[in-house]
């Protein structure tokens, strides 16, 4: 089957005063249509960056690279055509829905503003098909909630109606960017499973931006793994959950709470902090941190400090890991089973 994005050997830059941010570095991977990929990593590991790009909505940032949707190419298209396939072929729902929907007009304006741009329709068809979404996404009363200013609802159902802004207008890939943050538990696992029916229903591709293992778990089909700015393991979700290959995707999976931890246990962390982006390190990122590293003999340390690893085939084609060292590992027992249900 042939992919839906397929991203290749992709480069975000952005140039400032104090040098210039490799954001994302030599990025690639595909996303089939009905399939979830999730990318996880710590915070600036370049999870946001790579969307963004997809999406063309980067300002003043150079980018290389491939991105393909449905075979076309984005990063040699302009701002006019880039905005004809947002919304209508690929759409993005943002971690913060208060920030991105408008306060001066009502939640079903703004769907309607969206579907008019797009299919130039007249405004009581527009009006509909913002009120059906509503219903759609599980608003209650939908057309009353229409006409409701954005803080008049809820922070979960200001996320829903994002989603409904976002399906509107019938897009093949969907992205959602920390979808759930701001969101306490129960909801969270509504829009989760919101975002997992629709995408069963219509086929979509979908894109899970998240720091969040347990939301990995839940929803994704295959794996990403960044470390700054680069792909560090890619595997399907209950490989990488089985049996993690890379330090780092270990050192994630093991700072999860455990059921078995004694009241008083600490959190586990990574020790160390995130590599800098404007001067990255000639061998592999992550080495500073890597307890694998700092265990081998001194020609592994030296490889480690020096030697970019490639991200490689490992234990089969569908997993590639970026480690000199990559092995087994043990998944603790918080990762848990992989839940098929969502899936």
């Amino acid at each position: 089957m042939a992919a839906l994005l397929e991203v290749r050997d992709l480069h975000v830059t952005f140039s400032t005063p104090r040098g210039t941010v490799r954001a994302v570095d030599s990025l690639g991977f595909t996303v089939e249509a009905g399939r979830t990929l999730g990318i996880v990593g710590e915070s600036g590991s370049g999870k946001s960056v790579t969307s963004l790009a997809i999406m063309g909505l980067h300002r003043g940032a150079e980018i290389g690279g491939s991105i393909a949707l449905d075979g076309r190419e984005l990063t040699t298209l302009g701002e006019k055509e880039l905005s004809r396939l947002r919304g209508r072929k690929m759409a993005m729902i943002f971690q913060d829905p208060l920030s991105s929907l408008h306060p001066y007009y009502t939640v079903g304006e703004q769907i309607a503003e969206h579907f008019r741009v797009h299919f130039k329709a007249g405004r009581a068809a527009a009006r509909k098909r913002a009120v059906d979404m509503l219903g759609e996404v599980g608003i209650p009363e939908p057309a009353r909630r229409a006409g409701e200013y954005p803080h008049q609802f809820s922070g979960g159902m200001r996320q829903r109606a994002m989603i409904a802004m976002a399906l509107a207008c019938e897009p093949e890939l969907l992205i959602a960017d920390e979808p759930t943050t701001a969101l306490d538990v129960t909801v969270q696992a509504q829009i989760l499973e919101l975002i997992a029916r629709i995408q069963q229903d219509r086929g979509l591709g979908v894109v899970m931006i998240t720091h969040d293992l347990g939301v990995v778990a839940r929803v994704a089909h295959e794996v990403l793994v960044m470390y700054g700015g680069r792909a560090a393991e890619q595997a399907p979700v209950e490989q990488l959950f089985a049996d993690p290959a890379h330090p780092y995707t270990r050192g994630l999976l093991e700072s999860l709470p455990r059921l078995d931890d004694a009241d008083d246990q600490p959190l586990r962390t990574i020790p160390g902090s995130p590599p800098s982006l404007r001067e990255p390190a000639p061998g592999c990122a992550f080495a500073p941190r890597c307890a694998r590293a700092a265990a081998g003999t001194e020609a592994e340390r030296r490889q480690c400090a020096t030697v970019r690893p490639a991200l490689a085939p490992y234990t089969g084609p569908e997993r590639r890991v970026a480690c000199h060292f990559a092995g087994p590992g043990t998944a603790p027992a918080a990762a848990g089973p992989v839940q098929e249900a969502s899936r």
